[in-house]
Parts: C-alpha cells; structure tokens; sequence
C-alpha cells in the first residue's frame, strides 16, 4: 500500500472511530430517554443505562482478545450488526412496553449489554488495525481523544438536534443509518483487505435500506408505538426540546386527553372540575385582583377561570414550551376548551423557565397561580421547592394569596404533605383542601398568603359547574387515610420531594 493510500485509509479509520463513539453515547441517551418516558425515574434511568452501558463495553474489549483474524471485516460486521440492532431498539422498547410489559425490562437491558458490548469490541479492534499504520505513542493519542469528541458530539447532538426534529424513534434510524454508512465505506476502502467483502456488502446494504425505509415511514411508526400506549386515537402529537405532547381523541365520546411525557394533564370530559378547585379559591379572598401570574397552565384553562374575574386587569401567563401555548391557541379542541382564553387582551404569555422568571425583578402580584405537572423529575423538583416559594412571596403584594395543584393526597401522600411543610415555612397562614375528579381520583391543592388570614368559609361568587361554598367546606376535611403525616421540607439543597413523589407511586 502506498504512502497516500496508507494515508487515506488511516483517516477513514480515524472517522469511523469519531462515529463510533458518536453512535455509542447517542444510542445509551435515546435508551436511558425511552424508558424515562415510559416508566418515569429519568435519574434512575440514565444512572442505570450509563453504568450497565459502560461495564457492557468493559466486557466487550475483554472479549476482543480473542479476536485475532480479518480485523477490519470483523470491524465491519460489528457495525452492520450494531446499526440494525440500535437502530430497532427505541421502537421495539415501546412496542414491547405496549404488548408484553413484564418483559420490558429485559428487553432493556438486553439492548444496552448487547450494543454496549459490541461498541466496546470496536473500539480495541481499531486501535490494534491503525497500530500497523502508525506509531503507538500517536495511535492511542487519536484513539482516544477521537473516542471523547465522539462522545462529546453524540451527547451534544441528542438533544439539541436528533430528539427535537425527529423524536426518540426515528433518532435510532438515523443512528443507525450512521454506523451503516461507516460500514459501507470501510467496506468500499478496504475491500482488498476483507474476506468476505461481497457478503459484508449485501448485509450492509440490506440494512440501509432497511433503515432508510423506517426513517421514511417514521411517523406512521411513531404512531403505531404511541396507539398502542393510550386507550384513545392518537389525533396531536409533536415532540418538542422540553417534552412530548400527546392529545388523544376517545372514538366513542369524543373526549380529548393532553398527555405530557406520558403523563395525563387532563381530561376535557371533567377538566372543569380540577381547573374551578385551582382558580376560584385563590380568586375569592378578599383584596385586590389586578395582577395574576399563573405559572404553567400553558392550555389556557386556567386563565379561563381567571378571566371569569372582571376586576382582573394583568395575567401573566409564564409555560417555558411555545409548542403548548400555540396548541392552545390553534388547535380547535383546545380553542373550545379554554375559551380562546390566551387571546385575551389582558393575558401576557412569557415562554421562559418559571424558576427564571419568578426570580427576574418586577411588579407584584395580587394572586399567584401554580399550575405545573406534578415533581416526577428532578427538574421540577425546584418548582416545589422552599427557595422557589420564597422568590415568589417576595413578587407578591402585601395582600397577597397563592395556590398551587399539589398531586393526590391519597395516591402520593407523602407528596402532597411535604408541599403542604414546605409552603407552611415560606408563608405564615396556609390551607389545604381536596376534592374528586373522575380522570385522576383524589386532588388536592394548597393555598396560601402574605398576610391576610384564610376564611374558615369560601365565598365562591363566579359561575361555575361544580364548585361551590358546600363543596369547599367538604373538600377542607381529610380523611384517616390522607392526613398529614411526617415529612420534609423540599429545598433545592436537599431535594427531597422528587424521591417522596417515586416512593409514593411504589407503594
């Protein structure tokens, strides 16, 4: 081989070691992110795939020892495999998840040991083929510093690119379409070099196409996978950078469902029910009305009820997604439900991080409306938090009142309760209540304020479906099986809500 022809094939293997790595990362976050959507825990979910990933790729390099013959067509091998296997693993988890959910978990683990196993061989097997083409010292320098930007370039473009335009689905195919191609260069370039370099090409170009026609036919896939994960007809779906939304149409009542990361938000069937307990009695207090802030509620049912308040001047509307806030703007179910409420001349909406905004100096307001989902991840664990609540009450007027949704206190006791501690250290007066709602069970909330004392009887004076005074002197009155019990206050410092909230869903 010629010094130029040395020269080029030391570069084509120098790329197909950035790939590689690439590919690696980009196939443990699109598994880790698959099975945080469906199962929840994204902590637990990314620790366990990262660390089972890496100790498959610890075995993987053991076993390339034995690996002695033909390196670069097994090289090649292992990527054709490698690509059809990653590139079917994020539809087959949610097939699986939908048909055969007890064997999930081995479907999982399965994918991760076997494809971090087989990136784990690639990597030894390259280093010892550019060892016959360059000297050791420079050889293990391009490996690995390759192998790091690889990786680097792979968690970069997770995120920012492949989940954003092409959901967790369709990112395998294009995954797996990049080690194929690897493949089928390696193959053009050192042909003269490879056993089986016919057969090699039929199997590479079999699974490219194969790949190229998942990719195309991605999103009749995608819904395929996410039908068979709700009850109802699929009938909105985008996936955004902060989510996945999910509206489903029931084909005998016509009732829409909004589902975020796979958790329901609501139902538009008994929606009323949740969004008049939220509203009306934060509203009812006495004192002025000028300026809301609802944070969250980007559906615009919230603000609904808000603009039911003819006193209402301001409402600041904060949802860090665009793609909610539009829905709720375009989509005519959502139109009906809410009103057209986020068209209101009063309404500002600011699609910033509520945790950003609340902080930013400004006007105060007279009532506070917190309307996020529920703490299942870690990020929204500082929504619920004792700093959180106190950079609001400083954005409050004197006479101020605020009330936010605070999980079940049957289902999630523990949850609910430590919302309850953490509001009671932030604000001196303080009142929990809930009631029933037939799409989530048992509701509660928790209000609180500055420095007017809470009415022992609610004046609910706006129309409403279902609330009343009645019902808000019932919905103050817990249970034995739902009284407070003993639990910590949530800080950003020790973030303790977001493990309450996984121990309650276990029980």
């Amino acid at each position: 081989m010629t010094n130029q022809n040395t020269l080029k094939s030391t570069w084509v293997l120098l790329f197909s070691i950035l790939i590689v790595a690439l590919c690696g990362i980009a196939y443990e976050l699109i598994i880790a992110a698959v099975s945080s959507y469906l199962l929840g825990n994204s902590v637990y979910q990314f620790s366990i795939t990262i660390g089972v990933f890496m100790f498959a790729m610890g075995i993987g390099s053991f076993l390339s020892r034995w690996v002695e013959h033909d390196l670069i067509g097994r090289f090649i091998l292992i990527e054709v495999v490698i690509s059809f296997i990653g590139g079917l693993c994020s539809l087959s988890l949610f097939v699986t998840f939908a048909e055969l959910n007890a064997f999930y978990s081995i479907m999982m683990y399965g994918f991760i040991i076997v494809i971090g196993t087989l990136v784990g061989l690639e990597i030894p097997i390259l280093t010892r083929i550019l060892s016959e083409k360059t000297n050791i010292k420079d050889n293990i320098a391009n490996v690995l510093s390759l192998d790091y930007v690889g990786a680097l370039f792979g968690s970069v473009m997770f995120p920012l690119l492949l989940l954003p335009t092409l959901g967790l689905i369709r990112s395998s195919f294009a995954v797996g379409l990049m080690n194929i191609l690897v493949a089928i260069i390696n193959i053009l370039i050192f042909k003269k070099f490879v056993r089986y370099p016919r057969q090699l090409l039929i199997g590479a170009i079999l699974t490219l196409f194969m790949l190229i026609g998942l990719t195309i036919f991605g999103t009749q896939l995608t819904r395929y996978a996410e039908h068979h994960l709700y009850f109802d007809q699929v009938i909105y779906e985008e996936q955004t950078p902060y989510q996945r939304i999910i509206f489903t149409e029931s084909l005998k009542r016509g009732e829409l469902r909004l589902y975020i990361d796979g958790h329901i938000q609501f139902s538009a069937r008994d929606e009323y029910r949740y969004h008049e307990a939220l509203v009306h009695p934060v509203m009812s207090l006495p004192g002025n009305r000028d300026r809301v802030l609802i944070l969250g509620g980007g559906d615009g049912l919230a603000a609904r009820e808000v603009l039911k308040y003819d006193d209402v001047k301001q409402i600041d509307l904060v949802d860090i997604d665009p793609a909610i806030t539009k829905m709720a703007r375009r989509f005519a179910g959502m139109t009906r439900l809410n009103e057209n409420s986020l068209e209101d001349p009063k309404l500002t909406i600011h699609h910033v991080d509520a945790f950003t905004f609340i902080n930013n100096p400004g006007e105060p307001y007279d009532r506070v409306i917190i309307d996020m989902p529920d703490p299942h991840n870690e990020a929204l664990n500082k929504l619920y938090s004792r700093e959180f609540y106190y950079m609001i009450k400083r954005r409050m007027d004197v006479d101020g009142v605020l009330v936010t949704q605070s999980s079940s206190p049957f289902f999630t006791r523990r949850t609910f309760w430590s919302i309850h501690k953490t509001l009671s250290s932030i604000f001196d007066q303080t009142h929990s209540y809930h009631i029933t709602i037939p799409a989530f069970g048992i509701w509660g909330f928790n209000l609180a304020t500055v420095s007017q004392p809470i009415p022992e009887k609610f004046q609910i004076d706006a129309v409403t479906r279902f609330l009343d005074d009645g019902v808000m002197q019932a919905a103050g009155v817990f249970g034995k099986d739902i009284q407070p019990l003993e639990v910590p206050i949530n800080s950003i410092m020790e973030p303790k809500l977001y493990t309450l909230y996984l121990q309650d869903l276990e029980d």
